[in-house]
């Protein structure tokens, strides 16, 4: 079985449309094989339309069962070096609907032992206009589930570490300047909180991507697909990936306006910024040890200096917040891609879905460095958190309500200059 696979993928099954793309484009970036779940989601769209095809008698029987078939091939990983398509083109996706058309059609062909068209039968019912954005849409659903997982675990990695230090008591600041006394584990569940209410918006914003427009065929018309086929083929889709998807309740509204995509990308990147607060916040506490804050201990990972001994970095808090940078980039790529919709349809689908999947491995990748190899074992001991606790200010507040606040600030000044 794996001899025989290897053999049907030795020759290009694409054709002459993928052919031309790789002529004109030199594929800078991701193809659209470097995509394995929408190369699989897409696969599953076409398998789903072929079984709506052949209940409205769009398609014969043999063909249909061909088309299907190949389609599952593709979906268990066959055929994956047939999709060398650039994953940001121009042309709105055409060219991604051709490619995974040309291969589909090749190999039913050669299935059923009867011509199988790339447009004519695989295609049928269907355009670019509504496969890509579903096949999209399928896609991003599946790739949030990672930062989703990560940013739930950093969460729960605070919680944890905020039962564990409990009311261990440092000096807050306001305006980088000393306040009054903080407990670390209010502090700690506060970003936990912020980190749970940023992954929460992320889903919700995920959410909206299960109603689908297939059935829209160009523009929202649905010209050239029968009664009834958007029905079918999400059924049908539904089925096939285990999601609950719905159609899309405004097909016109579907093609034109792509907001949803452009609410995904600002709540990775609220998240991304949530992450790399905190990572800012704990590489500020661990300052020194000698010269710095010096009240947070992180974990010590590797050398932080080819020439000074000893001297170790806080090099996930710095990596997390490098990544939030390319995050929030990348969410204004999709703004940007989002805005460029014009008049009944947006064609900038490609460069959307290529940043979402940055979004998405990012957040994900500084969540999970975020819980496992820092959070997990920074601790509230270092040299000078007891020094610094000393000069907090929660004794002259109340010295301020009890005898007013003129007569407390000139205490407290008093009290500096004996010091000096």
């Amino acid at each position: 079985m794996a001899q025989d696979a290897v053999r049907q993928s030795s020759r290009a099954r694409y054709g002459t449309q993928t052919a031309l793309s790789l002529k004109h484009f030199s594929g800078h970036g991701r193809r659209f094989g470097d995509v394995p779940a929408f190369v699989r989601n897409y696969a599953r769209i076409k398998q789903a339309a072929a079984m709506a095809n052949r209940a409205l008698g769009v398609l014969d029987s043999q063909r249909a069962q061909a088309i299907i078939t190949a389609c599952s091939e593709i979906v268990a990983g066959e055929h994956a070096e047939q999709f060398p398509t650039g994953l940001v083109l121009g042309g709105g996706g055409t060219t991604t609907n051709m490619n995974i058309n040309e291969v589909i059609a090749d190999r039913a062909a050669e299935i059923a032992g009867i011509d199988v068209h790339p447009n004519d039968h695989v295609n049928a019912s269907q355009s670019t206009n509504d496969t890509f954005p579903s096949a999209m849409a399928l896609t991003i659903m599946d790739a949030a589930q990672a930062p989703l997982a990560a940013a739930r675990e950093l969460a729960v990695e605070l919680e944890r570490s905020a039962q564990k230090h409990g009311e261990t008591r440092y000096l807050g600041r306001t305006c980088l300047q000393d306040a009054v006394s903080v407990a670390a584990g209010a502090t700690m569940r506060g970003q936990a909180r912020a980190v749970r209410r940023g992954a929460e918006q992320l889903a919700h914003a995920v959410g909206e991507l299960a109603d689908l427009p297939l059935g829209a065929t160009v523009l929202g018309t649905s010209i050239g697909a029968p009664e009834g086929f958007a029905q079918e083929c999400i059924a049908a889709l539904g089925e096939l990936t285990g999601t609950e998807v719905r159609e899309a309740e405004d097909l016109f509204d579907a093609m034109a306006h792509f907001d949803p995509y452009a609410a995904i990308a600002d709540a990775g990147s609220r998240l991304a910024v949530t992450i790399a607060k905190i990572g800012g916040d704990l590489r500020l506490r661990s300052s020194g040890p000698h010269g710095g804050f010096a009240e947070v201990t992180l974990p010590a990972l590797q050398a932080g200096s080819s020439i000074m001994p000893g001297k170790v970095n806080p090099v996930v808090p710095e990596y997390a917040m490098q990544l939030s940078y390319r995050v929030r980039g990348r969410a204004h790529t999709v703004r940007c891609a989002v805005a460029a919709g014009e008049l009944e349809l947006n064609v900038m689908e490609p460069i959307i879905l290529d940043s979402l999947l940055d979004i998405c491995d990012d957040v994900r990748a500084m969540a999970d460095a975020m819980a496992t190899l820092c959070i997990a074992g920074l601790k509230w001991d270092g040299e000078r958190r007891v020094e610094n606790l000393s000069r907090a200010l929660d004794s002259w507040v109340q010295l301020s309500t009890e005898r007013g606040y003129d007569q407390a600030t000139r205490a407290l000044r008093a009290r500096d200059v004996a010091d000096d």
